[in-house]
């Protein structure tokens, strides 16, 4: 019989918590894997200690312990997407994609539940898959993954950034534009979205609002020879 928590467990457990939110792995392990020693039943406990070996690389202590959160509690959402996650770095992608997909369909009421960590790393899988679709040809799919991605991860700009490329090339310029300024809206500085911006604007005939993106990333980065040449391209036309 699990024994009752104490006001000392109750401590441990909340130092781990405040430790593992700063992302203090170091100081949290410990009082973890004595509150998993003592204490057989804090699911949560052990999905954060899986996070943590994770974070070190120990795959195999992670798996542990993230199987561990879901045998106590079968319905523990995050817990399986870390696991998936964990699977995936094993090569265990069979294992992976079973667990993914069943804690997606569980989950897809409470998005915002989902833990950043499984959040940030599966957005990152659906982002490599579209890389591999674009690389083969196949823009639909490619932007169908970039779209799951970003579902899970809206602020990642170089996955917006692909999925506005993508659309390009599919010929929706104006979803690509409206991507781009996205990119711009949340990361000025991101160079690469504002070259990017400005191609898409000059191929939809916008050529002033093209110049006035390519000036800025030379005033940010003046050895930039992609805007150098779209400038240089302007000049040849409006000499």
């Amino acid at each position: 019989m699990q024994p009752p928590i104490d006001e000392r467990v109750r401590h441990l457990m909340q130092l781990a918590i405040e430790h593992y939110d700063n992302h203090e792995y170091d100081k949290a392990e410990p009082l973890l894997r004595q509150i998993v020693r003592d204490h057989k039943t804090f699911a949560d406990m052990f999905n954060m200690l899986g996070v943590i070996y994770h974070a070190q690389g120990s795959f195999t202590q992670a798996q542990e312990m993230l199987s561990e959160a879901l045998r106590i509690n079968p319905n523990y959402t995050d817990a399986a997407l870390n696991l998936a996650v964990t699977y995936n770095d094993l090569g265990k992608y069979e294992q992976a994609r079973q667990i993914y997909e069943r804690a997606i369909a569980s989950s897809r009421a409470h998005p915002q539940r989902l833990d950043p960590f499984a959040k940030g790393k599966l957005a990152n899988m659906h982002a490599q898959t579209a890389d591999a679709y674009a690389g083969l040809g196949m823009p639909d799919d490619a932007k169908r993954e970039y779209l799951r991605a970003l579902e899970l991860c809206p602020t990642f700009i170089d996955i917006r950034a692909k999925l506005a490329a993508t659309l390009r090339d599919l010929g929706d310029k104006e979803g690509a534009l409206a991507q781009y300024e996205k990119v711009k809206q949340e990361a000025p500085d991101y160079l690469p979205g504002r070259v990017n911006l400005g191609v898409t604007l000059y191929s939809m005939g916008r050529t002033e609002e093209a110049r006035a993106e390519w000036e800025i990333v030379l005033q940010k980065e003046p050895a930039n020879r992609s805007c150098r040449m779209y400038l240089d391209i302007l000049k040849g036309k409006n000499p």
